[in-house]
């Protein structure tokens, strides 16, 4: 999932951290799904702090912000699960007190310690994932149809398609769709991929970003978007329940966030206890029912807290089924995601 996604109605809870922070408060980098007042309200009352919110978009722009920023500054950060090397990297996340997080009530899949490691070190945990995938308006398509990636760029749907506008994610469906293995990606893998994402493109009324495509589909303009998921749909199922989202059975592809303490941080000890309480059941339901977006708890003791009727939108019953389905966003090296990212303009200017 592209890092810092913006849904439609949210409005940044954002501060600039320009002077010093009091000791009572709480400085963090944050995808916006952590701006709502009902994640962050119960902690600030527990702990009697005040929690300041940075939203940031894409991972890039954090560490840069984090770069020009001085020591002690920022607590936390957020961060996509495949990018928290990166970070490691850049010296900004600081390693995590040994146990001091909980994984075991995780569901397995997404414990991912081969991303929030490194070199055995724990930086991050993993707070939330979800899919990229196929979201729809079951109201103007047959659902059936939707089970299966080549039905779902037929020339039965010709101009009722949006693509959602990130490269990873939808290069790693179309690989999905030939068979390719999204960790198994390769430069000789590139000329199937343009394949499907030439027949793809061709199809689609549109290549849109989050906002916009929710909009195309809330509206009628496209009945099918590819690349979305829970992340698209869910914040409007009260009102529109006809726009749902699945898993085909070749499968999807799963993102992920992290979230870890800032190296330098000025509160090291009051960042790990908003770690603690952001992978709690209770923290977790409120973080996947954002109203920024919705996405899947990494705690499945959450389900302990979810309503049933917002488990039925996560679809919470067929998760091993889809986690089992799905794969992590490529993860490129650099000269291959050159080729991917140039790939993904030849697409665009079809």
């Amino acid at each position: 999932m592209q890092t810092g996604r913006k849904i439609l109605g949210v409005s940044a809870l954002a501060l600039m951290a320009g002077n010093a922070w009091a000791e009572g408060e709480l400085n963090a980098l944050v995808w916006c799904d952590h701006t709502d007042p009902e994640l962050i309200a119960p902690f600030e009352a527990k702990h009697n702090v005040k929690v300041n919110l940075r939203e940031y978009e894409g991972t890039g722009a954090a560490l840069a912000l984090l770069e020009q920023s001085r020591p002690g500054d920022w607590d936390v950060l957020v961060v996509d699960g495949i990018d928290v090397f990166r970070a490691v990297e850049a010296g900004v996340l600081a390693p995590l007190p040994e146990g001091a997080v909980s994984t075991a009530d995780y569901f397995p899949e997404v414990v991912m310690v081969e991303n929030n490691t490194v070199d055995g070190v724990t930086y991050a945990v993993t707070e939330k994932f979800g899919y990229n995938t196929i979201s729809y308006n079951s109201a103007k398509v047959d659902p059936a149809d939707m089970e299966s990636l080549s039905t779902v760029w037929s020339e039965k749907y010709d101009g009722r398609i949006s693509i959602y506008d990130y490269y990873l994610p939808v290069m790693g469906l179309a690989a999905i769709a030939e068979g390719i293995a999204t960790d198994a990606i390769g430069a000789g893998d590139l000329a199937k991929i343009d394949g499907v994402l030439s027949t793809m493109r061709s199809r689609a009324a549109s290549v849109a970003g989050v906002v916009a495509a929710q909009t195309a589909l809330a509206t009628g303009e496209v009945d099918i978007v590819v690349g979305g998921g829970e992340w698209l749909t869910a914040v409007l199922a009260s009102e529109q329940p006809e726009l749902t989202w699945t898993i085909p059975k070749e499968g999807a592809v799963r993102w992920a966030q992290s979230i870890g303490v800032v190296e330098g941080a000025s509160n090291p000890d009051l960042a790990v206890e908003f770690i603690k309480y952001i992978t709690s059941p209770e923290g977790q339901a409120r973080l996947a029912t954002s109203s920024c977006f919705w996405g899947m708890p990494a705690n499945a003791k959450a389900g302990d807290v979810l309503t049933d009727a917002q488990k039925d939108i996560l679809r919470w019953d067929q998760q091993p089924d889809y986690l089992a389905l799905t794969q992590l966003y490529p993860a490129p090296d650099a000269d291959l995601d050159i080729e991917m990212q140039d790939l993904w303009l030849e697409t665009l200017q079809q």
